[in-house]
């Protein structure tokens, strides 16, 4: 506004550059609210008003439809802030409300768990809800530390819903049942009983007690990734792929359980085939075993941000997936003072 007052008064009235005065009122209501916009309106009307008595222009119906051009301009910004505002306060509900149903879903895992030590990333596809469809819980149970990580078929609420019901079913199974397959057997009937159709959800599911190995249940889920002290990696793949979990109409035999040695500090990274699968701008699929030297920080939840930072410039922009990532790290020492 003081710019075009200034070429006006240099240049003269046979310019024309008065009504250029509204550009005032048109940038306050993308970025201000409506109070402000109409007090920048105003101080517009009462510039063009100025200008054009001081170049005569109200003799003639220049100074008159340019103050018509300041008041409608006015009068449109401040709509637009109103209706900006209010989209504003409604996304900042949604996202209220988004980070609480995540809370109660995705509730925080522990950061250590006996000889454990956890940490966990979850970037949603959806930033403006920041939920989906991948999941994760840790559950202490008098056989060991139980693990499901796990991703539904689809996104959206319906993809909420079928994760809620896999982690309530999983939650209480890994309390009760004395094996791991016996968690998978309640985890697929709680599911086959909400799901239809075709829809599914791949899912790893994970017991770590006393002993030097993890066993290990997999519904058609990517295998985790093991890194062993010496640099060594490897994926802790089944001996035979399974179906997903709601896909039991098929009539298929259950996966079995195996075990992989995990013992003094070796890593399991679990994820989500968001991670896996997500491209660069050449398409190449992301190198998760490649990237295994990002895990060496001493904090796992600084090392699981390390590959979280790589994977996105890895995607160089947002995801198009979600992606979670579980690490479980065995310490080095337990039972004796930590070196």
């Amino acid at each position: 506004m003081a710019v075009v007052s200034a070429v006006d008064l240099t240049a003269g009235p046979g310019v024309g550059f008065l009504p250029l005065v509204s550009l005032g009122p048109a940038f306050a209501g993308l970025v201000g609210g409506w109070r402000r916009t109409a007090m920048i309106g105003l101080a517009a009307c009462l510039l063009c008003v100025g200008l054009g008595m001081y170049n005569d222009l109200f003799e003639s119906r220049r100074g008159l439809t340019a103050l018509l051009s300041v008041v409608g301009v006015t009068v449109a910004g401040v709509a637009a802030a109103v209706m900006r505002q209010r989209r504003e306060a409604e996304l900042a509900s949604v996202r209220s409300i988004a980070e609480v149903a995540q809370r109660v879903l995705l509730r925080p895992v522990p950061r250590g768990m006996g000889p454990l030590r956890i940490a966990v990333s979850y970037t949603s596809a959806v930033a403006e809800a920041r939920i989906g469809g991948d999941l994760y819980e840790v559950v202490t149970s008098p056989s060991g530390v139980r693990i499901i990580v796990g991703d539904v078929q689809g996104k959206g609420l319906e993809a909420v819903e079928s994760a809620a019901v896999v982690l309530g079913a999983f939650r209480e199974a890994a309390h009760d049942e004395p094996d791991l397959s016996a968690v998978g057997e309640r985890v697929e009937r709680a599911l086959s009983r909400h799901l239809s159709g075709e829809r599914f959800v791949t899912a790893v599911l994970a017991e770590i007690g006393d002993g030097p190995f993890a066993t290990m249940l997999n519904f058609g889920h990517p295998a985790p990734l093991i890194v062993r002290p010496t640099g060594a990696v490897g994926f802790a793949a089944p001996p035979d792929r399974s179906l997903p979990l709601g896909l039991t109409v098929h009539g298929t035999e259950p996966p079995l359980p195996y075990k992989v040695p995990f013992a003094h500090g070796d890593q399991l990274l679990f994820y989500t085939d968001g991670v896996t699968e997500t491209r660069d701008a050449a398409g190449r699929f992301y190198p998760l075993d490649d990237r295994a030297s990002l895990l060496k920080d001493a904090d796992p939840e600084a090392a699981l941000r390390s590959v979280r930072e790589d994977l996105v410039e890895h995607a160089d922009g947002p995801l198009h997936d979600d992606a979670a990532m579980l690490l479980v790290r065995y310490r080095t020492v337990y039972g004796r003072a930590r070196r």
